[in-house]
């Protein structure tokens, strides 16, 4: 069995830390959950990466608990974790911020309607 280390980028690290802020405003101590549900999302990832779809060029996990997705790209024997964003922002919103971030050349092709 591979195991891969996972790396956060602080972009995605302040995403998480973002995320959290957000639901201990809604609820206390719901922050801490979102935390713990993200983390063990990510620590499936030491097995798993790799295998989820692709989306604006890198790999995306959907989170079990929270509208979520944790995109990362794949660099040797690491999954290097570029953004854990809100799937309820805009698409384009999501596209750029990945796009920017992310150290692989290439998206999607316009128009492929995959999800």
């Amino acid at each position: 069995m591979n195991f891969r280390n996972v790396e956060l980028l602080d972009e995605a690290e302040f995403d998480l830390h973002a995320g959290e802020s957000f639901y201990n405003e809604r609820e206390v101590g719901l922050g801490d959950y979102f935390v713990d549900c993200l983390l063990s999302d990510l620590s499936s990832l030491q097995h798993y990466a790799g295998i989820h779809s692709k989306r604006y060029g890198c790999f995306r996990l959907i989170s079990k608990r929270f509208p979520f997705a944790i995109y990362y790209e794949l660099e040797e024997e690491r999954a290097v974790v570029i953004a854990i964003l809100d799937m309820r922002r805009k698409p384009n919103t999501i596209r750029n911020l990945v796009s920017d971030r992310s150290t692989i050349d290439g998206t999607e092709p316009s128009g492929s309607g995959a999800p």
